[in-house]
């Protein structure tokens, strides 16, 4: 198995390790700008004239996410299956791109890892499976401290501080937008307030508070770069109990402090079931979740705000 990656940042590290886990046998190549870049690990180095000549399985895209738009129209005529990292794009100008992608039949999926973790796995089986159960109220918040996400480097240079790069919390943390849909469908309505006043002295987005409208209940989601101490939870507020889903833990708790549920996997792991389920697609030509169309709705989402 051969697999193309476009970018070798740190999220791209954590797929190449997913990678060796799901297929060991594969061989990963880079396509690098530089003819002098470094390299990593066994991961060969490649450049934009090998592209043509060189036949790969599948790509993974992992650049900037400004880039994502130009980095599917090179592929595209390659014919290869892309996974993409999320978010799908920066804006919402690419309308022609993903008519493109329909009338190329190429399989995409949008790389949201959260939806692999065990208790939001649950959630979501739960309430596909218990239409009766009657929600109120959802809640979500993540709060986290960018300055520790990438130890070693400024945080101030990385993508996710400099909005030209397609950064700021709105899209950088995109999965509990995410994974509000996933488990609860497309909102009839959303709108969101997203700022940059903290401490951190960042140009892009470090504070966003949504709010998503069903047609039974409303959802809100705050997201934010700065907090220290990292908190990332969702609330569903039943007619008769609130379950406090809690990511770090991957728990489930009731009103009583009761567990629900309690899950086996971690973050990590999610890379590999997430990869894991990309590849077995790939091999059955069956359709996936969360393809670009999926995720471009999300945008819509996201992008809705003041």
């Amino acid at each position: 198995m051969n697999v193309l990656i476009i970018g070798l940042g740190s999220i791209a590290k954590k797929h190449i390790a997913a990678l060796q886990n799901v297929a060991p046998e594969a061989t990963v190549y880079a396509l690098r700008s530089k003819p002098d870049a470094p390299t990593y690990g066994n991961v060969t180095n490649i450049s934009d004239s090998d592209l043509d000549r060189m036949k790969f399985d599948f790509a993974i895209i992992s650049n900037p996410t400004s880039l994502h738009a130009e980095t599917i129209e090179r592929l595209l005529p390659t014919g290869i299956p892309l996974m993409i990292e999320k978010p799908v794009f920066e804006s919402l100008d690419h309308k022609e791109l993903l008519e493109k992608i329909r009338q190329s039949g190429v399989a995409t999926y949008v790389a949201c890892n959260l939806r692999f973790l065990d208790s939001l796995r649950f959630l979501h089986d739960y309430i596909s499976s218990h239409p009766e159960r009657r929600v109120n109220e959802v809640n979500v918040y993540c709060g986290s401290y960018l300055p520790d996400w990438r130890p070693g480097t400024d945080f101030r240079q990385s993508y996710s501080a400099i909005p030209e790069l397609g950064g700021g919390v709105n899209i950088d943390l995109i999965h509990d937008i995410d994974y509000v849909r996933w488990i609860f469908g497309q909102p009839t309505q959303s709108f969101g307030i997203c700022r940059n006043v903290s401490s951190l002295g960042i140009r892009a987005t470090d504070y966003a508070n949504y709010i998503l409208t069903y047609p039974g209940f409303t959802a809100s989601v705050i997201l934010n770069y700065y907090r220290r101490d990292y908190r990332r939870r969702m609330e569903v507020l039943f007619s008769d109990t609130t379950w406090t889903l809690d990511v770090a833990a991957n728990t489930i708790t009731d009103s009583d402090g009761s567990i629900v549920f309690k899950g086996t996997n971690n973050i990590t792991d999610t890379y590999t079931g997430q990869l894991r389920y990309f590849t077995e697609h790939i091999r059955s030509g069956e359709s996936m979740e969360n393809d670009v169309d999926e995720a471009y709705e999300t945008l819509i989402v996201c992008l809705n705000y003041i």
